[in-house]
């Protein structure tokens, strides 16, 4: 008779994919750019570069969003490297944060170093410099703290990575056990994979715990096991949310032992369903408050409309794991599954609408969010962020692309006739002489024989039993070379290994996306620096000051710049500039500028400038009456109910 051949393996080769796998995402995160920050400086007072004829009270910041400090967050150093600031860090206003400067500073570059915690959670670090009087030779290197970068920031980068990807493996895998294959919950394969995701996700918090307090401050491995640092990151937003994700994985963990315990020991029937729906529901939970714990404390829960944004994070972080996780429990099902419990077509049915459906979600989610991060065309070429994001969507295409084969593979294998018996009839068939025939190479040498000289009813029991084992390897032996013998479902696993493949790329993407600095700030803040370099003591006496805005409605975000010439006591032209984070003129209902010494205690003197053209509005004769360090503030409308005063030192006169 004809004996059915299946391929054989090729564990060499898929072993070789996987390593590449791996070292592709390797290479990604290592071009993570841990250091890379959500919150920029957009302005600085004094500004940098500036000669400043008297030294300032005090060196004031400005930020994209608002940022956590600690004592050390804020320095001015002389020329000699020595701290000249004095108390502690203080917001001042909005995003703006000081710090006062001792009295009597004498002439010379000065050197201000800044490291603080966005609020959605990474570490910014910089310097710059400004002089009093006249510029000076300085020992301060200028290049501020490293915090987020060296090997703690890779460090960093790889637990954020395998928590998501735990995260994925846990919620996705029993996604798939629940709703598309709940034979699954008792195959020890898959039970592998789901425990193996719950714990990664929990060492891998654990880990981003210990770390967070170097990764924010000095970036020394040797601070990852002070417990100073620890306490004082419990006591921050971020700290709050990884504890909270250890409380849930607490849950988590009791999910899973229902799953594999209780759950697999139900026979079909009301009281299986029952159960069912109620681990759906509670697994549903658990893994909303997941999802929830990224969302607190990354991009939505900063910036434009976070109480949309927020909802939108968690749904989009859900829908990757029903995908990708739901993807990765099929593979293992598809390669590790037991010949008794083959993964069926109907179930590969069923996750290829759960997929499709995740897919859509991804889509209608995908576009709110970079439509928030971006905020414009230009910004997916023109930052780093929106190439990444450009990377993401490519990868999602090939994805998607391959995900379409698998459906196909999908449909020819239900429409085939299943050759992997299940019934009872259909196992009595397999243990037929004419299959013993067919299968008896698969048997150990000698085992046909034994068959052969015994036979049931002889009185021994033993050679009965060991009779009994060797048909019951038949039998597997047979299924498993008929199921492997397949092509429709050879077809689909290839196609499922390559999904997952682009999958863990798509992943490490992901991962650095959350760690880049978004487009819409990382604009603002190049309009801002850009301007700002020009913006002080040009050769003629004018004086140009650029202040970022955001009044926080639509269309609240822009630059608004102050021109005064010749910036000196008596008569002066003021003109007015608001622009986009873009550079783009845009006009707004209302622009008020007031002038204030409080060194002095005169003002404020308000100014009413008239609308020229789009986004240019001007004043003349406006009067300084003396020389002096004056506030020049200005109140922006966006709407009727949206505006925001922002100000600015400068040296007038």
């Amino acid at each position: 008779m004809t004996r059915t051949i299946a391929p054989r393996r090729r564990r060499g080769s898929l072993r070789t994919l996987v390593l590449l796998l791996l070292a592709v995402a390797g290479a990604l995160l290592a071009g993570a750019a841990p250091a890379s920050a959500h919150a920029a400086l957009t302005g600085s007072d004094p500004a940098q570069g500036v000669v400043v004829k008297q030294a300032p009270s005090q060196v004031a910041l400005t930020f994209s969003e608002k940022v956590a400090m600690n004592d050390d967050s804020l320095r001015v150093l002389d020329p000699r490297g020595k701290p000249v600031q004095t108390g502690k860090p203080a917001n001042l206003s909005g995003t703006t944060y000081g710090i006062q400067l001792k009295s009597g500073l004498g002439k010379g570059t000065y050197t201000v170093t800044y490291q603080v915690v966005s609020a959605d959670s990474h570490p910014v670090s910089g310097a710059y410099t400004f002089s009093i009087g006249t510029p000076s030779p300085t020992v301060v290197s200028g290049t501020g703290p490293t915090a987020g970068g060296g090997t703690v920031g890779m460090l960093y980068a790889l637990g954020r990575y395998a928590s998501y990807a735990g995260f994925i493996v846990l919620a996705g895998g029993a996604a798939f056990v629940l709703a598309c294959w709940q034979r699954g919950a008792g195959v020890q394969a898959v039970q592998r994979l789901i425990v193996g995701g719950w714990l990664t996700l929990a060492a891998a918090t654990l880990w981003l715990l210990l770390l967070r307090g170097s990764y924010t401050t000095s970036g020394t491995f040797g601070d990852v096991f002070d417990l100073g640092l620890l306490g004082q990151v419990l006591q921050t937003k971020t700290g709050a949310t990884l504890v909270s994700r250890l409380l849930l994985l607490a849950a988590a963990a009791l999910f899973v032992t229902v799953l594999f315990g209780a759950y697999t020991k139900r026979e079909e029937g009301q009281e299986k369903r029952d159960l069912t729906f109620g681990l759906a529901i509670g697994g549903g939970v658990v893994a909303a408050g997941l999802a929830t714990s990224w969302a607190m404390a990354e991009h939505a829960s900063v910036g434009l409309q976070p109480g949309i944004a927020m909802p939108v994070d968690i749904v989009h972080l859900l829908a990757v794991a029903t995908w990708l996780g739901g993807l990765t429990a099929l593979l293992v099902a598809l390669y590790r599954a037991p010949a008794e419990t083959p993964v069926e077509a109907a179930a590969v049915r069923r996750f290829s609408r759960l997929a499709f459906g995740s897919v859509v979600v991804l889509a209608g989610t995908g576009t709110y969010q970079s439509w928030r991060q971006l905020g414009s065309w230009s910004a997916f070429t023109d930052t780093r962020y929106g190439q990444l994001l450009l990377v993401k969507i490519g990868l999602v295409a090939v994805l998607v692309a391959i995900a379409s084969m698998s459906r196909r593979w999908t449909r020819r294998l239900a429409d085939g006739a299943d050759t992997v018996p299940a019934t009872v009839e259909e196992r009595e068939k397999v243990t037929s002489p004419a299959a013993s025939e067919t299968v008896s190479g698969a048997l150990p040498e000698g085992a046909s024989d034994a068959a052969a000289e015994t036979a049931p009813g002889t009185g021994d029991s033993r050679r009965a039993a060991q009779l009994a084992r060797q048909r019951a390897a038949m039998d597997t032996a047979r299924r498993k070379r008929m199921r492997d013998g397949d092509p429709h479902r050879l077809g689909l696993r290839r196609s499922v290994l390559a999904e997952a493949g682009v999958a863990v790329v798509l992943l490490a993407v992901t991962t650095a996306l959350t760690q880049t600095e978004p487009g819409r700030t990382e604009l603002e803040a190049k309009a801002a620096s850009s301007s700002s370099g020009s913006a002080t003591a040009p050769t003629n006496g004018a004086l140009t000051l650029d202040m970022p805005f955001d009044t926080g409605g639509t269309n609240g975000k822009g630059v608004v710049s102050v021109d005064l010439d010749p910036a000196g006591v008596g008569a002066n032209e003021m003109h007015v500039y608001v622009q986009t984070p873009g550079g783009k003129p845009y006009d707004i209902p209302e622009v008020k500028v007031a002038f204030t010494s409080e060194a002095k205690k005169i003002g404020p003197l308000p100014v009413t400038p008239d609308h020229i053209t789009t986004g240019h509005w001007s004043a003349s004769g406006v009067q300084i009456p003396m020389a002096g360090d004056w506030k020049i503030a200005v109140t922006v409308r966006t709407s009727d109910i949206d505006q925001v005063t922002v100000s600015k030192n400068a040296q007038i006169g």
